[in-house]
């Protein structure tokens, strides 16, 4: 069997072991250690096994992620989810559908100091779901109004996803990062919209509420929400500028979340130990998926993959479009099944020889690709935002009701994953102006 031939027959071993529910770390595990243990011999791969995780975890780059990831679990426990959403709740709820505008609002916003799509998901479920359920609202535009936000975190800066985008493909992470501004802010005013549009040809839906809210109510819960644009600026501004690595402006976010915490008065050691230890227990399950990957890929590369791709992209000689449409259709498909980290690291180390054959920017192509496993958090069987809105309301709004409020919003994403294909300076503009 020659390597190429061994390498295709693992790569379809894996995706059976993903069909059988075998965890992707696992999966990935197995076939790589057994492949390398083919083609070279059991010591070597025992020898990159025992050799990566150090070469990867040592990656000055990848130490952003635990950085962003604490600074969206300060932010929380110091309450600034609450507080956003109620600053949404006194300024939109008058509008058609304003509790659930409130909540793309909120979710925007937190999103920005976030990074995790699953964890802005379960905190904005947590208080925006009950409310708009004690207001009548239907229950799929209340669970699927939270779970479509919810992905913002994957395209607004903090993005764990661009992270580690950039990390595989050697692409500036802040140029990344920077990128997923305008798409971000594009994203959450189609959803707003659609939710006042829906609402409006549905009043019953989305039932005004009755309570009377003042200007002074209004002027209060602007006062509360003071500290997250500080958070933003703080972390956007400094990669922007160029006046820091996006690992420095990790670092300041983090700082500031901790000092915001304590001018509020919600700052304590309990909060910031139990901070931390969600951090390293999300940043544990990311590395070792990573690692995994890492030696997965060794693999595929000791098996002549990459070579043969860009041999038979040379022999073809795709355009961005040919590619754009060829990586929508393989990240739509698996996105019904895995979840956007494992997209990613599987189809990355395939795909990453034939946009560079086919000279495509590699901002714009991570934009893309981050919006289209962003709609993979959605789509069933396997959409991971739908389950985590199930777990947070206690399983009181069934699975198929989630799904079929998510329809709207998924259409409205490829909609703008349409846009950007054709007009690349959404995604391109901000990075080029950058210093």
């Amino acid at each position: 069997m020659s390597s190429i031939t061994l390498g295709m027959a693992a790569f379809g071993i894996l995706l059976v072991l993903l069909a059988l529910r075998v965890p992707i770390a696992i999966a990935m595990g197995l076939v790589a250690f057994f492949g390398i243990t083919w083609i070279r011999d059991f010591h070597t791969a025992l020898s990159i096994v025992g050799t990566t995780p150090l070469e990867f975890s040592a990656n000055w780059t990848l130490s952003a992620i635990p950085m962003f990831i604490l600074m969206g679990s300060v932010a929380q426990s110091a309450g600034l989810t609450s507080t956003l959403f109620d600053a949404g709740r006194v300024w939109l709820s008058r509008l058609p559908g304003g509790l659930a505008l409130s909540t793309v609002f909120a979710t925007t916003l937190f999103s920005a100091a976030s990074g995790s799509s699953v964890a802005t998901t379960a905190a904005m479920g947590r208080i925006a779901i009950p409310e708009m359920l004690r207001h009548k609202y239907d229950p799929g535009l209340a669970a699927g109004s939270v779970a479509a936000a919810g992905t913002l975190a994957s395209t607004i800066p903090p993005s764990i996803a661009f992270v580690l985008f950039g990390w595989y493909t050697q692409t500036p992470v802040g140029a990344l990062l920077v990128a997923g501004i305008l798409p971000g802010i594009i994203t959450a005013l189609s959803f707003g919209g659609f939710i006042v549009f829906y609402c409006m040809l549905r009043p019953a839906a989305a039932p005004r509420p009755t309570e009377t809210i003042t200007w002074a109510d209004r002027r209060r819960a602007l006062a509360e929400i003071w500290p997250m644009p500080l958070l933003i600026l703080s972390v956007a501004g400094v990669i922007y500028s160029g006046f820091g690595t996006t690992t420095e402006a990790a670092a300041l976010g983090a700082l500031a979340a901790i000092v915001i915490a304590w001018t509020r008065g919600t700052f304590s050691w309990s909060m910031l130990w139990k901070s931390a230890r969600e951090t390293a227990m999300t940043v544990g399950t990311l590395l070792i998926i990573a690692v995994v990957a890492v030696v997965f890929v060794r693999f595929l590369t000791m098996a002549g993959i990459p070579t043969a791709i860009v041999a038979l992209g040379g022999s073809l000689h795709p355009d961005p479009l040919t590619m754009i449409f060829f990586t929508a259709i393989i990240l739509l498909i698996l996105g019904m099944f895995l979840d956007p980290l494992g997209i990613m690291l599987i189809t990355i180390p395939i795909l990453l020889p034939l946009w560079r054959v086919a000279g495509m920017d590699l901002i714009w192509v991570g934009v893309l690709f981050v919006k289209l496993t962003e709609i993979g958090l959605l789509t069933p069987p396997v959409g991971l935002n739908a389950f985590v809105v199930r777990s947070v309301t206690g399983n009181t709004i069934p699975l198929g009701v989630i799904f079929r409020g998510l329809i709207w919003f998924m259409v409205l994403d490829l909609a703008l994953v349409v846009l950007i294909v054709f007009v690349p300076s959404i995604a391109t503009y901000l990075p080029s102006t950058m210093n």
